[in-house]
């Protein structure tokens, strides 16, 4: 079965994401949004307009300004994005993790914040593990 595709008008997008009309329009013409299908009276948006705006929306409320929404809209589309977290504000709780190098030595990663899946992060700590671990040889060597 074919499955059916989503045309809105601009005043059905604009208030399914709770827009102005004008503010929708200023984002196509800026290029954050696509151009509208068809032209004139029959001009018609989709699912994907209505997707770049919800996804425009939820970074402007996690703080980001147009310009760096505009840099992530350019980044590869294969590449995955975490949603950029909301700034911090007194009194918010957050998580990091800890991972001890050595004695007194300790990499601090914020999940949110690093968007790094936890195999990259595996990676990195693997990687800066065994940076520290040749310098240590090399510090003995040289001391030798």
């Amino acid at each position: 079965m074919k499955e059916q595709k989503h045309i809105f008008i601009l005043r059905e997008l604009a208030d399914l994401v709770g827009l102005p009309i004008r503010t929708v329009r200023y984002y196509i013409q800026i290029g954050l949004i696509d151009r509208p299908e068809g032209g004139g009276r029959g001009a018609h948006y989709t699912k994907r307009h209505l997707e770049q705006l919800i996804e425009i929306r939820k970074w402007q409320q996690a703080g980001l300004s147009l310009k760096r929404i505009r840099e992530l809209l350019k980044v590869d589309e294969t590449e995955t994005l975490v949603p950029p977290p909301r700034p911090q504000e007194k009194g918010s709780i957050e998580i990091r993790s800890h991972v001890v190098i050595d004695r007194g030595i300790e990499l601090t990663i914020d999940p949110a914040r690093s968007n790094l899946t936890p195999e990259k992060v595996r990676q990195l700590v693997d990687s800066v593990i065994e940076a520290y671990e040749k310098t240590q040889t090399s510090k003995k060597q040289q001391s030798s």
